[in-house]
């Protein structure tokens, strides 16, 4: 995964609670990158912006340190699967929130057949596995 990004810019890693961060920190360790976890509400000890997002049965909402990001920082979405989108979209959001620039996205799995990567517009994201 770090690999496919490697001719980009990458000052800060996402990882998206919780396996998400199982990957995201070592690819934040290859790129000399900070790592930022992205968290669901309520469990990030300081200032954060929260993003809602739909999922198939309802709603939830992530959460992200409002100073893990400054202005211009190039960021990578890191995340076990790809499944609608909606988690790294609502992740994408936040990052824009904070003055960030989302450079790409990387998944382990894609379940391609709940067409998760239509939400993910303006960056590439890649899967390592996919299953149709």
């Amino acid at each position: 995964m770090s690999d496919h990004f490697a001719g980009c810019k990458v000052d800060k890693v996402l990882g998206i609670e919780a396996r998400g961060f199982i990957v995201a920190a070592p690819v934040a360790y290859r790129f000399g990158a900070g790592f930022v976890p992205v968290r669901k509400a309520g469990k990030l000890p300081w200032n954060v912006e929260a993003q809602e997002y739909v999922l198939e049965y309802g709603t939830d909402s992530l959460e992200i340190h409002r100073d893990a990001l400054g202005p211009g920082d190039h960021a990578l979405i890191i995340d076990d699967v790809l499944a609608t989108g909606g988690t790294a979209a609502a992740a994408a959001r936040l990052v824009d929130r904070l003055g960030g620039i989302t450079i790409g996205a990387g998944f382990l799995i894609e379940l391609t057949f709940l067409g998760g990567r239509g939400k993910l517009e303006g960056f590439e994201a890649v899967s390592l596995i996919t299953y149709e």
